[in-house]
């Protein structure tokens, strides 16, 4: 079963901070997730042995913020918060490439 985000919808729930032309756009083109994808086991948590780095959108109506805080800590992750949606590559690309930037260089050798 397929799982995806009801076009109506989706710039209220994913891109509520995008301009609606584009948030159309998106709507229009989501790729589907697959249920296997939350359903399937996985052998290794990564986030156990390696530095992490988690963007938390706190505008976001898909994953509650205070959940992905949870994880992040969970997960010993450095965080960085921006007042966005789900969508944040798209509505803030500035902080998203600057903490991408970050992690690059903590991790490089």
């Amino acid at each position: 079963m397929d799982q995806y985000i009801l076009q109506d919808k989706f710039p209220e729930v994913f891109a509520a901070d995008v301009d609606p032309g584009t948030a159309e756009i998106m709507a229009a083109t989501q790729r589907p997730a697959s249920a296997s994808a939350q359903e399937e086991g996985v052998t290794k948590a990564a986030w156990k042995t390696i530095p992490s780095w988690t963007l938390i959108s706190t505008q976001d109506q898909g994953i509650p913020p205070d959940l992905q805080r949870f994880l992040a800590k969970r997960a010993g992750s450095t965080t960085v918060e921006v007042a966005a949606s789900q969508a944040v590559a798209v509505s803030q690309p500035g902080p998203v490439a600057d903490l991408i930037d970050t992690a690059a260089r903590a991790t490089a050798r």
